[in-house]
Order: C-alpha cells, then structure tokens, then sequence
C-alpha cells in the first residue's frame, strides 16, 4: 500500500496534472517549492518534502520557482462541510481581505467559532489563515511585477503591503531577492493592461463554457465568442468606485487562461482575480467529476459549472429567465441596463456600460422596472434581492453553509425552487446544486417527474451540478 509521500512523488515525476494545486513540493537542496507539473528536473525523492499549500512550503522557508510560477495553480474544489468552510475563508482572503480583516472578523462573517476556522483551515491549507494571506499578497506582488507596469510602490500598495520597505523585506526574507529582479526577468509587458496568467486541470471545455456564457451575455456588459470573453467590470473598494474592463483568452497550449485587465482596475485587482477563477470554475477537479458522471461526463470531456462574476448580477439575470427564452431574457436584461446601468471607457465597441449597482435597484419602484418591460413577481423579486443584498442579508456568493442560503433565497417573493438551486450552483459554486425542476433537464433525461429526476441524479453527487451543465449541454448537441 502506498504512503501519501509516494503517492505524492509519483505525481511529480509524472507530471501528474490532477494533482496541481492540491500539492507542493519543497526540495531541500535548492530550498525551492514547485507544482507537480513543473518542467524541471525532478530531484530525488529523499530531497523533497510535500506541501498542502502555496502558504504551507513558504511557511518551512521554501521559495516559490520561478519556472512553473506557484501563483499560476489552480485552487482545490471543495467537497465536504470542512473543506468547504475553509474554502469559502480562502476564497475570501483571496478577494483582498479587507487586508485588515482579522481571524475573529472573518470567522464571525462565517458563522463559526475562531478557534473552529483556524482548525478547519489549517486542516485543509497547512497553515494559519493569517500566514495564507501574507503569502497570498507575496504572490498577488509576484503577479503584478511580472504582469504590469505598476511601479514598486503601487505593487506594494495593491497587493496590501503599506510600504515598498515592508515588501522589500518580505522578499528577501521569504525569497531571497527583491521586487526588482523579479521585475527584471519577467519580460516585455502590455502598456496600461494587467495581465495574469490562471492554472487549471486539464482536460477543459473552453468551448462549452463560451458557448454558456455567450448565450447569455447581457448587452452593453460582456461578450464572448468562440475565442474569448470580455466585459466591463465596476467594483466598490478603498472608499471609491473603480471601472474598467477585461478580456479572457486561453494562453495557446499551455494548461492556462490569460486575464487582461484595464489599469484602472489595479486597486481591486485581487477582487478581481478571485471572481474569474469562480466565473471560469478554475478550482474543479475534471477527473473526480468524470468518476462520479460516468458516460454523461464523457460527452463533454472538462465540463465546467460557469460561476459568476458578479452574484447580484447573476440573480437578477436569473430571476428575468423564469418561464421565458434565453433570448427573451436577454432582451430584458438589456432594458435593464441601458436604463439603470452607468457607462463605462473600453476599448470594444460592444461593451458601453456596467450592471445596475444593487443599492441603484434597491432604491427603485415597481414603476420604475416597469419601464424597462418588467412586471409581476418578477419586480418583486428583483427588488427583494436588491435590498437584502444590500443589506448583508444574503450573500449571492461562496458561503459554508449553502443548504441555508438557499433557504434565504427560497423566502423572498418570486424566489422558487428552480432560481435558488441555479443561483446556488453558479453564484455560490455549490457543486451539488441541483435545478430539477427545469424542462431542459426533464427533456434531457426524458422525464416529466421532477421526483423522478432528483432520484435519477442520486448518483452524481456530489457533482449534480456538473450533472446539470452535462445534460444541457446534451440537448444543443441535438440542435
């Protein structure tokens, strides 16, 4: 029977691509941490020692290669309870933080003890939540050195450093070098872009999810084609509004997407780069979904669950498609945002405006919506998430607990069960959200009994999620 350490050095030698992001490993005799699938020479087994985490291997001294780039991995799925808790933490510091939040504060956001968030998150990442997020600004740093123009100080300054001496000093402590030489090997950068290159696991349904997202692509904010995905971007932070715009690509052969980002957007850039690893579903584990899918998975290999960059903007998308066409939702979608969203500076000529802040909607009428060709319990509903959104009351995001957001969501006026469940897979990735009402679903399975359907996806848990996206996806192979 094989130990965890052989296991572990088995995938690096293979340059096992399953096993990226969920270990590292440290060699002792050139005090570098690298991937599983790192290109290098593989050292001997008795030099290396592994490593839950990014934060973990820096934790035992261990410097992040700079060939294979740590920061590029993709991130774990989470699946039980535990690992979820912890999961929704990282994800949560990965946003930025505030990078003053603290373990009380952050446990408190999450409904748990202090003592039960650091049990939890030490299980899974190896390490204390406050050593994870000082290795996840050094990395943020390694990122923007290497990916813009920003000069050492703004680095310092975004990444949540508060002065170049205390990044300086994190860097030669933790890495033996300085920002600068970082800067100095990373190569030519785009002029007023930041640009970010974000792992995945192979094999990835790059054109499903495009498809998925451009079918729904709300006008004026994003589009996406058979070769990209763009769109505009306002977020809140820093006691200001910060707009902009970018642009996904797939990065030619390598097992990475390519994110280009307007400058302007530097202030919240970790913000944004947790969201396009939600949107793109860059944590998901391709093998372990197949396993559990079987021959529904094997229609199309690497199906990915499309999350969202925006969770308000998804629900309200949601709650415009009950009952009616993809089109037709899009169409209103579209009245909504010409009416009520703020325009925005891109380089597509496309995209002209940002979604409808929710404090904008919450403090709309029913008349109001009615303008934009909006009626019944759907302006109800819209205005019900608006403002406990608003309020904090429910968080249309990653939580620990999804079975009671979805509850939440459930209590609003002309919240059913079909629009909690969706919002829950791809506003909360809960991989095990499940619409069993939609007629896709019925049609694809060939079921008219809801009932029946639930008991039919039984055997794709943990994973109906996937399950879900796979069956849809069945029916525009049928078209």
């Amino acid at each position: 029977m094989q130990n965890d350490h052989d296991i572990a050095y088995a995938a690096l030698i293979s340059r096992d691509h399953r096993f990226d992001g969920q270990i590292f490993v440290g060699v002792s005799t050139t005090g570098i941490y690298c991937r599983p699938v790192c290109p290098a020479r593989k050292p001997r087994k008795e030099h290396c020692t592994f490593f839950p985490s990014a934060a973990a291997a820096e934790s035992a001294g261990f410097r992040p290669c700079l060939r294979c780039r740590p920061e590029e991995a993709p991130g774990n799925a989470p699946v039980d309870r535990v690992a979820r808790l912890a999961s929704v933490a990282a994800h949560t510091i990965e946003e930025g933080g505030p990078f003053d939040l603290t373990i009380s504060r952050l446990a408190e956001k999450l409904g748990v003890s202090s003592r039960h968030l650091r049990r939890a998150f030490t299980r899974m990442f190896g390490v204390s939540p406050v050593r994870y997020a000082q290795t996840q600004r050094l990395l943020l740093a390694r990122q923007l050195l290497a990916g813009s123009d920003l000069s050492v100080l703004d680095v310092a300054m975004t990444a949540g450093f508060g002065s170049v001496r205390r990044l300086n000093e994190l860097f030669r402590s933790r890495y033996g070098s300085t920002p600068s030489s970082i800067r100095r090997l990373s190569g030519t950068r785009r002029p007023d872009t930041l640009v970010f290159e974000l792992g995945f696991r192979p094999p990835y349904a790059w054109d499903a999810i495009l498809g998925f997202l451009g079918n729904r692509a709300m006008k004026g904010v994003e589009h996406a084609d058979r070769d990209a995905y763009r769109r505009s971007v306002l977020f809140s932070g820093k006691g200001k509004y910060h707009s902009g715009w970018l642009l996904v690509e797939r990065s030619g052969e390598r097992n990475t997407l390519r994110l280009t980002l307007s400058e302007s957007l530097a202030p919240v850039v970790s913000v944004v780069l947790a969201r396009i690893r939600h949107l793109f579903d860059l944590e998901c584990h391709p093998e372990a979904v197949g396993q559990a899918l079987g021959p529904l998975a094997s229609r199309v290999p690497g199906i990915r669950v499309p999350g969202v960059f925006d969770g308000f903007e998804m629900a309200v998308r949601a709650v415009l498609g009950q009952q009616i066409s993809v089109a037709g939702a899009r169409t209103l979608a579209g009245r909504l945002i010409e009416s009520f969203g703020e325009p925005v500076s891109t380089p597509y000529p496309g995209i002209s405006r940002t979604f409808p802040r929710a404090e904008r909607i919450a403090a709309l009428n029913p008349g109001d919506l009615a303008g934009s060709g909006i009626f019944g319990l759907r302006v109800r509903a819209i205005l019900a998430l608006a403002e406990n959104f608003s309020r904090g009351t429910i968080a249309l995001s990653p939580v620990p607990d999804p079975e009671g957001e979805i509850r939440l969501l459930r209590s609003l006026p002309g919240i059913g069960e079909w629009t909690a469940q969706y919002i829950a897979m791809r506003a909360m990735a809960w991989t095990d959200a499940f619409p069993h009402t939609d007629y896709g679903i019925m049609k694809a399975l060939n079921e008219r009994s809801p009932r029946r359907v639930l008991e039919i996806a039984e055997q794709w848990r943990p994973w109906r999620a996937y399950a879900a996206m796979a069956l849809w996806e069945s029916l525009s192979e049928k078209k």
